[in-house]
């Protein structure tokens, strides 16, 4: 896995100095990819969690090791939200732990339906709550990106 580790952490890297473009890199759940380095030149970290004890603690634990690759700027954001419960839940736990929440994702019946006929989300119904929720993220993560006042 380290040869692994080594090349996607290589090619980040690169992509990043070739580039002024933002590059949005999906590691796997976990934290192995953290403790070798491989995000080394984020320039940002999000943690998506959904709002399970076992997913809330990871995504502290991710928050927390992101802290120390210094200046990346961290961040949580909450998925598959069902009700005002689960984003009480999340939002309490953020508070508590001090892990700034970039946004919330509502559980949204259109991306089971694009999964299940392996199309994008956006286009079986572009006005979804989903759809909308990562729209303003996207604008969270492009400002977090370039160090801008977050307006999460």
């Amino acid at each position: 896995m380290c040869r692994t580790h080594a090349t996607v952490r290589s090619l980040i890297g690169e992509l990043v100095s070739a580039t002024d473009r933002t590059v949005v890199a999906d590691m796997e759940a976990g934290l192995e990819h953290l403790s070798r380095g491989t995000p080394r030149h984020a320039d940002a970290i999000v943690a998506v969690v959904e709002p399970y004890f076992k997913s809330l603690e990871t995504g502290r634990r991710v928050y927390d090791l992101a802290q120390e690759f210094g200046g990346t700027r961290t961040g949580v954001v909450a998925n598959k939200i069902r009700s005002p419960e689960d984003d009480g839940a999340v939002r309490a736990f953020c508070a508590r732990h001090g892990l700034r929440l970039l946004g919330v994702i509502p559980f949204d019946e259109v991306f089971v339906a694009a999964d299940r006929r392996g199309r994008a989300p956006v286009d079986l119904d572009p006005g979804a709550a989903g759809i909308a929720a990562i729209g303003h993220l996207a604008e969270i993560l492009e400002d977090l990106s370039r160090d801008r006042h977050v307006r999460a």
